[in-house]
């Protein structure tokens, strides 16, 4: 089996869900090192207005990391299976060997009208 092309779409929407969930991870990070940075803030000398600017960095992270890297997820999914369809005209594309496992051959589902 032999993959020819990659449907650009499929590939940019697959990606940028799973860039944006990367965002989301990363975000929650920095929303919490934010939060830590606030209480000490409000520990120091900066005082409220040092906490608020932490609590406003976390809650941007966590809103902006995911639009962020979802869309560079999906703009990188669409221009790479743009350039795999253009090399696979070219040199055939991957082969790839499959295997049915056993037992995943016949159906169980049974269907009543």
């Amino acid at each position: 089996m032999v993959i020819k092309s990659v449907g650009v779409l499929s590939l940019a929407k697959m990606l940028g869900a799973v860039y944006g969930a990367i965002g989301l991870i990363g975000g929650l990070i920095v929303s919490l090192i934010a939060m830590f940075g606030g209480f000490a803030a409000a520990q120091s000398d900066m005082g409220a207005g040092g906490a608020m600017m932490g609590g406003m960095l976390g809650v941007g992270a966590v809103i902006l990391f995911p639009l962020l890297y979802g869309a560079m997820g999906f703009i990188g999914g669409a221009l790479t299976a743009v350039i795999y369809n253009v090399f696979a005209g070219i040199a055939g594309g991957i082969e790839i060997h499959v295997q049915q496992s056993p037992g995943a051959g016949a159906s169980s589902f049974s269907t009543s009208a």
